[in-house]
């Protein structure tokens, strides 16, 4: 498999010249496998994981080891942003949902650069506050929206960065990633496929009918879709100085 750039991960992209390259030289490309952690609860981060083609869920586990997910990411974000929000850690642990790659950058470079350079803490700090709207729309979904709903977010989110109709998920995949019983998944499923939306076969999801699997879904999806919208396709900064007082010299 080719190597991937790493401006195939929209924040990397996003970035402009003099903020993306003192990070270039610093990306690690790494292979991520399904189930994988890339961190778990209360464990001090290393890095941070910039998806290429590869989606993560972000997943809280009860003491009775019960789990839910409370986000996901791919190529749209990063993972790990307790590390530039001055945490270092997070109860939660991140999962790997979907193989493929990513680019890795370790916390001290990531630190580094998240004081000095303008540019990349502005988009960083937008990309958290999409996150956080994730996970307080992805916490009203989970307690007030049929498994029915919820599955279409789940399938509509996939779907949007896998870039692809085809998702490789299991019923037992996605029972865990909703915290839900895997016959409840497969009873949702089995009306979908019934109504022509989907076509499910062995850990292969078909999205049939993208436009009726939207109107299937609840508002969640699109609210979330929006922000994301929102907050990360503005442009940013077009230099990386180091004080505010500076930064009045920028461009957006």
């Amino acid at each position: 498999m080719h190597e991937a750039d790493p401006k195939h991960n929209a924040l990397l992209n996003a970035l402009p010249t003099t903020a993306y390259a003192p990070l270039l030289p610093h990306l690690q490309l790494t292979q991520l496998t399904p189930g994988h952690s890339l961190y778990e609860s209360g464990e001090q981060m290393k890095y941070v994981y910039f998806p290429i083609d590869s989606i993560v869920s972000l997943l809280y586990t009860t003491q009775d080891g019960a789990s839910a997910e409370i986000a996901m990411a791919g190529p749209e974000g990063v993972i790990g942003v307790a590390l530039f929000m001055g945490g270092g850690s997070t109860p939660d642990r991140a999962a790997v949902q979907s193989a493929g790659r990513a680019y890795r950058l370790q916390a001290a470079v990531l630190k580094n650069e998240f004081k000095k350079n303008l540019a990349l803490r502005e988009l960083l700090l937008r990309y958290t506050q999409a996150l956080f709207t994730q996970m307080a729309q992805t916490a009203v979904c989970n307690r007030h929206h049929s498994v029915r709903q919820q599955l279409c977010r789940i399938l509509l989110s996939v779907r949007d960065r896998t870039s692809s109709d085809e998702l490789h998920l299991t019923h037992e995949t996605i029972a865990g990633m909703l915290g839900v019983r895997r016959e409840s998944i497969s009873q949702a499923a089995r009306d979908l496929q019934d109504n022509g939306l989907i076509n499910y076969q062995h850990g292969r999801v078909s999205v049939e009918d993208r436009v009726a699997l939207e109107a299937a879904a609840c508002e969640c999806y699109s609210v979330v879709k929006r922000e994301y919208n929102r907050l990360l396709h503005r442009p940013v900064m077009r230099c990386a100085e180091t004080t505010w007082v500076a930064a009045k010299r920028c461009k957006p």
